[in-house]
């Protein structure tokens, strides 16, 4: 039964740092403040990668916290009338919207322009 002695170390971490803890939030990277619409510079382009041939508007470029991204998304999938999703700091309405979701960020407040 000695020999088996290793198994039970298996997940066991050492570090000399010592500054690490394992009670660290990993989410740390994500900002306390969103800034002001005037200071954020979005993208609006189409993808058509991995969809199976249908169009996706994409909104990226957004800078802030993760729930004002879904109150954004939420206003333009409303305004273009057309689903979509909020998924790792993109904003996907499905179809082709650009001009509209442009002409939609600008009337917002926010610096927009068209990718592709």
């Amino acid at each position: 039964m000695s020999q088996n002695d290793w198994k039970s170390r298996l997940g066991v971490v050492f570090s000399t740092n010592p500054d690490f803890s394992f009670n660290k939030e990993e989410d740390n990277n994500e900002p306390l403040t969103t800034p002001p619409p005037g200071k954020q510079k979005l993208i609006v382009s189409i993808d058509r990668r991995n969809r199976g041939g249908k169009q996706v508007t994409l909104i990226t470029g957004f800078k802030g916290r993760e729930e004002d991204l879904e109150t954004l998304g939420k206003i333009l999938k409303n305004k273009c009338g057309s689903g979509g999703s909020v998924k790792d700091g993109e904003i996907i309405i499905q179809g082709d919207f650009r001009e509209r979701v442009v002409s939609m960020l600008i009337s917002l407040g926010y610096i927009a322009k068209r990718g592709n």
